[in-house]
């Protein structure tokens, strides 16, 4: 199924919480709770100042775990993490897996009311209903970061699987259902295929072109984004955010490729075995704040789902389609769903893809 959040704004937005009140709500959490949260999540996702305003204002410290790919993510929760951090960060595709296998815990929202901040469409999604367990934090697409010099034309997927249009060293995406998204849209399928022959086909797509003499292989987002700057590849599968934050001038570019891309939700849950579940939901609300949300975004140069963040959102950012795009380019873009049963075909796929 494919799903469009219209970026466009209403007259009015919610009225969020003043300073006064979020920091009471802060500290009544927390006068319960142990004086340390430990968050699992994306490399470079934060502003480093938001933490330490956050530290300054309540007296605890958040301390950041990073992973680069959501199966790192789900590997590290599995192998006791539960217990270890309180907050984690998560796609939308994996939250439902989450939740099946018992690693997250059901939110109590009202101990978060600057969830009233949300924009309707990122309220009670069909990933998880009523946000029992998740609360946005960003949102975004994935696309091309690309040498201008190297790249020319439109800017196309087959610059990664057709050898004869490949520009130079590129890199793919280090991420499951990411790539096999992208190849399977490529291929003019769904990106949520459930039918068996297509998976395996974008598995055999995906093969050839690791297997180009111009493949670098496989990376995170940031990490794919640092080798195109230092210019050991012409191209790389990235996170709009990251490109955009480092993009510096013209000699780089980042576009989702016409046959469309990724669309993605990231968002905060609450370990299930949270040591400090207390102070986990404190900073969730704090996030959620409209002042803090619009932190956020004008740092990591992705999307705020925060209606009330948005007047103070960097006017060259609001403007800017590859952060938020325009409504034609909205209509390219898929949302990865769960797959249910299939999703072992694409395990068995991706694995094939890894191994060759």
């Amino acid at each position: 199924m494919r799903r469009s959040l219209p970026y466009s704004l209403p007259s009015s937005f919610f009225t969020c919480l003043n300073a006064a009140s979020l920091l009471m709500s802060c500290s009544l959490i927390i006068s319960a709770a142990e004086k340390n949260v430990m968050m699992l999540s994306y490399s470079e996702y934060i502003d480093p100042e938001i933490t330490k305003q956050y530290e300054a204002t309540t007296g605890v410290k958040v301390t950041i775990d990073v992973y680069e790919s959501q199966d790192d993510m789900l590997a590290k929760l599995q192998a006791g993490g539960i217990s270890q951090y309180d907050i984690v960060i998560a796609t939308d595709v994996v939250v439902p897996t989450m939740i099946k296998l018992n690693l997250v815990q059901k939110l109590n929202l009202s101990v978060i009311p600057n969830s009233a901040n949300l924009m309707p469409q990122f309220k009670s999604p069909v990933f998880d209903p009523g946000n029992s367990y998740s609360l946005p934090y960003q949102w975004g697409t994935v696309g091309l970061m690309y040498a201008t010099a190297s790249v020319k034309g439109d800017i196309s997927w087959s610059m990664v699987f057709d050898a004869a249009k490949q520009p130079g060293p590129f890199i793919m995406m280090d991420e499951m259902r990411t790539m096999t998204g992208i190849a399977l849209m490529y291929l003019g399928h769904s990106a949520n295929s459930r039918k068996a022959n297509e998976i395996k086909a974008c598995g055999e797509l995906l093969a050839k072109a690791k297997g180009s003499s111009k493949c670098l292989g496989f990376d995170g987002g940031v990490g794919g984004m640092n080798k195109v700057l230092a210019g050991e590849a012409v191209a790389a599968v990235v996170y709009n955010g990251d490109a955009v934050r480092n993009i510096m001038d013209d000699k780089f570019a980042f576009t989702v490729p016409k046959e469309g891309g990724i669309l993605w939700v990231d968002n905060m849950l609450i370990c299930a075995k949270a040591p400090n579940a207390a102070g986990g939901h404190a900073f969730v609300n704090y996030i959620l704040d409209a002042k803090i949300g619009a932190q956020l975004s004008n740092f990591n140069r992705y999307a705020t789902p925060n209606l009330a963040s948005m007047p103070m959102i960097s006017t060259d950012d609001a403007k800017n389609s590859a952060i938020y795009p325009s409504p034609a380019q909205m209509k390219t873009l898929h949302f990865q769903e769960d797959v249910g049963a299939e999703t072992k075909i694409y395990d068995q796929v991706w694995t094939f893809v890894k191994a060759r």
